[in-house]
């Protein structure tokens, strides 16, 4: 038999379409799955079960290689996984498998195997793509490969797809989107940050249970949409006969366990904005949120840079991280600005100066007419500013009337005690010193819900009633999770790191 090489390719680039998956010709490809189909029920004629059963007792492939001795011809070694390489050149086949660890290469003889069904004429059949285990003894080739030479060997799981040969150079990133159940065996890049995703969710949770923060759980269908100013998915329960909102924030149940007594508290779960999708939203999306009792937003600001650090020591290389073309210093102490200062510093217009502030907008292209003097201000700071802050940098003290959750300080009242946290012109997190003073949420209460849609418009009276039975000062802290991996893990794309987003129907 003339050697061959058919081989999975580790995709630096993205994937066509479906109707144009994985570079092939429509009836090529359905050439190719037919045969696929013809050999599944040769398998079945073989007497084989091609979707396998349990496979006890397999181990990783990087931790049979670390364990590998040389010149020890005692060593066994099982292992599973799929086969991402095949070479066969006559009574020889090497296949390399991959599992969750990494790859090993497998040796299967005839010699070895034998002529039983399950044995050679088994091997004969199998494909890129299908997932199998294998145990035999532990060795090297000629080239000084680490070696499974097989003498036992299980199918698993038939692939009747063909696998994608090559992802390089492609322009159409969508279809790695859409089966990430593909590019995440065929592309090692993709689930070495999966990986890290976990790792790093893992450290949070570490860190802050190290400080005395209690994890908890607050509902994700609220009646009442609070705790941002974002658009809210309705949905319906039938026994009830109500409509609930997913939430946009879990902020002001988590408040209310300040008022029951629990001092330091936060969750990691999911929000829900009915918003737009982009390069940094995904309409779902990962938030941590961290309330402190005797806080404030100087106290957050402090354990959110001790949190990135703590994620950059134990999962970055270093202080550096390239994010597209920007090389982010993550080095201590980060940069503190005024709101007001930045604002100055890029837009040329002072604060207070409205007028200067609102042909500023104009010839920016920002619509500003009949729109409120703070929004507008809040338009330009965000036109002007947000990109130029490149390296971590806490904007800090907010104009109060954009903060209606926030304490104003004392020595400004028009200023609140906010900060946003933002790198490579991206907000990473948010933060108040948390209003505690019933009356006053109230009429911050009334003046957000001037002028919203009237299914939006319900005030969440519970919450004030919280409030009134005391709320001990506090500092509150949202940080986005799936925007931390992003800056950490160095794309650029928030698609890149959620497993599932999400994607308009094809």
């Amino acid at each position: 038999m003339a050697n061959t090489k058919d081989t999975i390719g580790t995709p630096a680039g993205p994937s066509p379409r479906r109707e144009r998956d994985s570079s092939l010709p429509q009836e090529q490809q359905s050439r190719l799955e037919l045969q696929r189909q013809e050999k599944l029920k040769q398998i079945r004629d073989l007497g084989i079960d091609p979707y396998g059963a349990r496979f006890d007792d397999a181990e990783a492939a990087e931790d049979i290689k670390g364990r590998f001795t040389e010149g020890d011809e005692t060593q066994r070694a099982k292992c599973a996984g799929r086969i991402v390489l095949l070479r066969d050149i006559g009574k020889l086949i090497f296949i390399t498998l991959r599992d969750r660890s990494g790859t090993i290469q497998i040796g299967l003889s005839k010699q070895l195997l034998g002529q039983e069904a399950s044995g050679w004429p088994l091997v004969k059949l199998l494909e890129l793509g299908d997932i199998i285990g294998a145990a035999g003894q532990l060795g090297k080739t000629k080239t000084g490969e680490i070696t499974i030479w097989a003498d036992n060997l299980s199918l698993l799981s038939k692939c009747l797809c063909q696998p994608p040969e090559k992802f390089h150079g492609l322009a159409d990133i969508d279809l790695r989107y859409r089966h990430r159940f593909v590019d995440l065996w065929a592309n090692p890049e993709v689930m070495e940050r999966f990986k890290q995703r976990s790792a790093i969710i893992a450290t949070i949770r570490e860190f802050l249970k190290s400080r005395g923060f209690l994890e908890v759980e607050t509902p994700m269908m609220q009646t009442i949409a609070g705790g941002a100013a974002a658009k809210p998915f309705v949905t319906h329960h039938n026994s009830l006969d109500l409509d609930l909102f997913l939430r946009i924030s879990p902020e002001l149940f988590l408040k209310r366990l300040l008022v029951g007594g629990m001092e330091k508290v936060f969750e990691i779960n999911r929000n829900f904005r009915n918003e737009g999708l982009s390069r940094q939203h995904n309409p779902e999306f990962t938030m941590l949120e961290v309330y402190q009792a005797y806080a404030d937003y100087n106290i957050m600001m402090d354990l959110t840079e001790e949190i990135f650090s703590e994620c950059v020591d134990k999962h970055c290389p270093g202080k550096q991280i390239q994010l597209g073309q920007a090389s982010i210093d993550y080095t201590r102490p980060w940069r503190r600005a005024q709101y007001a200062d930045l604002l100055k510093e890029y837009s040329g217009c002072d604060i207070d100066d409205i007028k200067a502030i609102r042909k500023k907008a104009q010839q920016l292209n920002i619509e500003h007419a009949d729109i409120d003097d703070v929004v507008v201000i809040n338009e330009v700071f965000e036109t002007t500013v947000e990109d130029n802050l490149v390296n971590p940098t806490f904007v800090i003290d907010y104009p109060a009337a954009l903060c209606p959750l926030a304490k104003r300080r004392k020595d400004e009242p028009a200023f609140a005690e906010r900060f946003e946290l933002f790198i490579a012109g991206m907000e990473l997190a948010n933060a108040y010193t948390e209003l505690n003073d019933p009356a006053e949420q109230y009429e911050n209460f009334l003046t957000q819900l001037r002028g919203q849609e009237e299914s939006l418009t319900k005030m969440d009276t519970d919450y004030i009633t919280a409030l009134k039975y005391g709320m001990p000062p506090a500092g509150g802290l949202g940080i986005g999770i799936d925007r931390l991996i992003m800056v950490l893990t160095g794309v650029t794309s928030i698609r890149d790191v959620v497993l599932f987003p999400l994607l308009k129907p094809i």
